[in-house]
């Protein structure tokens, strides 16, 4: 897809509302080289949306077992590309998206440049984040979010998708461990405790039907977004 990564951070999180958080890695380069990566990308969405330090605790072997005093987020939807990737995230507490983000990213940034032996930023500073201000833009958020992925399932989907492929492209995503589509249409995993499914304030029923998230998507989109034709 076509992204738009204008700095526009010239927003206030305001609690109770939803945003959406992007972000890609330096030089656009690629952010997970290894299976393990992608995995602790998602453990790290989990363990950092907690009102104590990281530190604070011994972490379990399994990360999900990890006792969370609170939650200072609450992260509705997710996906992980290559080299970048998209929140949907309801400002919970005041600055609980900034003190999220601040953790999330500086963890899995040790854990990548200790890994490779690398050093420096891995992400673009500031991460991006656009309000989310209306039920039609959160369901359409929810539809452009969960097709990212497709660009592993055929890089030119976006030209080649036709009716007959709308099964094939359902059941990839269906299938795709690193996004929250699994969490909501394919059933519950250990994964399934990084969301916060219960304040999710629009039905999305519908959209589990890859072809009706596909004419949520050309239907209408907020400024700064591609829109498929």
């Amino acid at each position: 897809m076509g992204y738009h990564w204008a700095m526009d951070r010239g927003l206030t999180f305001v609690p109770g509302e939803v945003y959406h958080i992007y972000n890609r890695g330096v030089e656009k380069r690629t952010i997970f080289q290894g299976s393990r990566d992608w995995q602790h990308f998602q453990e790290l969405l989990y363990i950092s949306n907690n009102t104590e330090p990281l530190a604070s605790k011994l972490m379990p072997k399994n990360s999900y077992e990890f006792k969370r005093k609170g939650t200072i987020i609450d992260l509705l939807g997710y996906a992980q590309m290559t080299n970048h990737y998209h929140l949907i995230v309801l400002e919970k507490i005041d600055g609980g998206i900034s003190k999220f983000m601040s953790k999330f990213a500086t963890a899995y940034s040790m854990f990548f440049n200790t890994k490779y032996e690398r050093s420096g930023p891995l992400f673009c500073k500031p991460f991006r984040a656009k309000h989310v201000y209306s039920d039609d833009y959160l369901r359409w958020l929810f539809g452009y979010v969960h097709l990212n992925p497709l660009i592993i399932y055929d890089p030119a989907w976006e030209k080649n998708v036709r009716t007959k492929q709308i099964n094939e492209a359902q059941k990839f995503l269906r299938e795709y461990r690193f996004s929250s589509y699994w969490d909501y249409f394919s059933g519950e995993r250990e994964e399934s405790r990084i969301l916060n499914k219960n304040v999710l304030p629009v039905d999305i029923s519908d959209l589990e039907n890859a072809g009706e998230m596909l004419k949520e998507y050309r239907s209408w989109a907020p400024p700064g977004y591609p829109v498929l034709v």
